[in-house]
């Protein structure tokens, strides 16, 4: 075969396919959506986004109606638009064949509800990022009241520990370990209900159990919160079978390897 045969033979090749994948492309584009398949990953017990939820919220901001043509479905903005709900680590979304596609939502795992002095309030998760509180659901941790400056449009943990200046004046990494530690452990998970900033920077738990306090102090490492949290699991452990829940009054973990505690004074 002569080559500008072959040059002319494969030219026509080249030309049919490109025709064929445009025709099915268009194909394809003309087919109507179908209902998309959502997978909704939740991490811990707090689920924030149901399948529902997704399909009116892009139903509302028109980014889906059943019957969209498959080529008219705008897949950037309705992972973008997934993306941006604060309650949602990670989101993607692609098209399938035959109209279908499909949703994939990753949603934030809380460890703390702030209340912060401004009247706000606002969750943060296992990342140290902040998320708005949902009006339909809700997360069972720990509570964190008190001396809080924290706003929810400021920075997050992360921002905050690369930074020398702010971490001077932010308590939110604070929280962030003192938080985490009694998330992932299943003895102060259940009895700390409460985190409690002072004035003077000392944080004070709420047991759920007994009305002492448990003035903990300073978090300025994950060291120290694990030190401190030790010498309390050795107390609880040790001392309150014998002593009983009512005893003190307060407890305090401030100082260097030991505890100090208050009874709570009797009458006579």
């Amino acid at each position: 075969m002569k080559p500008w045969v072959k040059i002319a033979s494969w030219s026509v090749f080249a030309v049919v396919v490109v025709v064929l994948l445009f025709m099915t492309q268009a194909a394809q584009d003309d087919i109507p959506t179908s209902k998309p398949e959502i997978e909704v990953h939740v991490k811990g017990e707090a689920h924030f986004i149901t399948e529902e939820e997704i399909l009116g919220d892009l139903d509302f901001h028109k980014l889906w109606k059943k019957g969209m043509r498959s080529g008219d479905l705008p897949i950037g903005k309705v992972e973008a638009y997934l993306k941006g709900i604060s309650q949602v680590k990670d989101a993607r979304v692609y098209r399938k064949l035959g109209g279908e596609w499909k949703i994939e939502v990753t949603t934030r795992n809380p460890i703390a509800r702030i209340f912060n002095k401004q009247g706000q309030t606002y969750y943060l998760d296992d990342d140290g990022v902040k998320m708005e509180i949902s009006d339909l659901h809700a997360a069972r941790i720990v509570v964190v009241t008190g001396d809080i400056s924290d706003r929810l449009e400021g920075e997050n943990v992360s921002e905050i520990i690369n930074n020398d200046s702010l971490k001077s004046i932010r308590k939110l990494d604070d929280i962030y370990r003192i938080s985490k530690y009694v998330c992932n452990d299943p003895l102060f998970h259940s009895l700390i209900g409460q985190i409690h900033l002072e004035k003077n920077g000392d944080f004070v738990l709420v047991p759920l159990v007994g009305d002492q306090k448990v003035v903990f102090g300073s978090a300025l490492t994950e060291k120290e919160v694990a030190e401190k949290f030790k010498k309390l699991r050795i107390f609880y452990k040790e001392a309150m079978p014998y002593e009983g829940w009512n005893t003190y009054k307060e407890i305090s973990l401030k100082y260097e390897d030991q505890i100090v505690c208050k009874k709570k004074e009797t009458d006579g």
